[in-house]
């Protein structure tokens, strides 16, 4: 993988290019990652200085601690900002091409959904797969 990768939403009203290394990717099953997905969020990270974004993000306030950007067109889910690190979580589906990423964690598999395992995850706070 290089360190420059672009991504975007689906009707392409918004882009973005990332030029530093990527995070490999986490999938998250709390229950606001599966709200807003429909499902549960795989995502990258990327210094926020490292990320240019062309297009409108709407942006949502999820909580106190965090916001989550999307198409406010298409309504892709983009990205997840802590707020006070100076990182941007990607959604690693909006990635364009190979990434080279692979998925090494599971976080918050206590709140799974109900309709889905993970065989042989505890449902711990943060699980490495091996």
């Amino acid at each position: 993988m290089t360190d420059h990768q672009t991504g975007g939403c689906l009707c392409g009203g918004v882009t973005y290019a990332v030029n530093g290394p990527l995070r490999d990717v986490i999938a998250c099953h709390c229950i606001q990652c599966r709200k807003t997905s429909g499902h549960y969020v795989s995502a990258t990270s990327v210094a926020t200085a490292d990320l240019t974004i062309d297009g409108e993000v709407t942006w949502f306030h999820a909580s106190g601690r965090a916001r989550r950007g999307f198409c406010g067109t298409c309504g892709s889910n983009l990205f997840w900002q802590p707020g006070t690190r100076q990182e941007t979580s990607i959604f690693a589906g909006t990635l364009n091409g190979e990434t080279g990423l692979r998925t090494t964690h599971q976080i918050h598999a206590g709140e799974k959904g109900d309709y889905y395992d993970l065989p042989g995850v505890p449902l711990g706070e943060q699980t490495p797969i091996t």
